[in-house]
């Protein structure tokens, strides 16, 4: 993963750990107060709750042990598309041109320009050069595409 989405996985940790975890604990410290668990479904719905906080902390634990964090700025790739590499590219058929950062599978957002490195589009521009051709295939058909610019920021 990028250092972007190391950072953000670390601040959700924290939050996580600071604000939800406290926040669900003090919940169901108030639905026990009100007598019966049986029928409590103010406790039901916190022990729940606590049930998904817990699980995304270890999720999100799990996920920062094993992730190799890479800066692209630092990557040396002699203009080559690889992981963390921003890439314009431009639509062969449209001229329509589309900037993508090539990202991990927990930092994808299409609307923020950032691509899983296991899209259809990533796999077949990795690898490549400014000025090369590609052909994607897409749910819509094979689009053909030429590498504009490849940057590491």
């Amino acid at each position: 993963m990028t250092v972007q989405g190391a950072e953000r996985l670390k601040a959700e940790l924290h939050r996580l750990k600071t604000v939800e975890r406290p926040s669900v604990i003090q919940a169901i410290a108030d639905a026990r107060a009100h007598g019966d668990l049986s029928e409590n479904a103010d406790y039901d719905a916190a022990k729940e709750r606590q049930g998904f906080v817990e699980g995304r902390i270890a999720e999100v634990e799990r996920k920062l042990a094993n992730a190799q964090v890479i800066d692209p700025a630092t990557l040396d790739a002699d203009g080559r598309v690889v992981f963390g590499a921003t890439v314009e590219i431009e639509d062969l058929d449209s001229g329509e041109r589309s900037t993508y950062q090539i990202v991990g599978d927990d930092e994808a957002d299409i609307k923020a320009g950032k691509i899983s490195i296991n899209s259809p589009i990533a796999r077949s521009l990795i690898g490549k050069t400014e000025g090369d051709a590609v052909e994607v295939q897409t749910p819509g058909g094979a689009r053909a595409y030429e590498v504009v610019t490849v940057d590491y920021v």
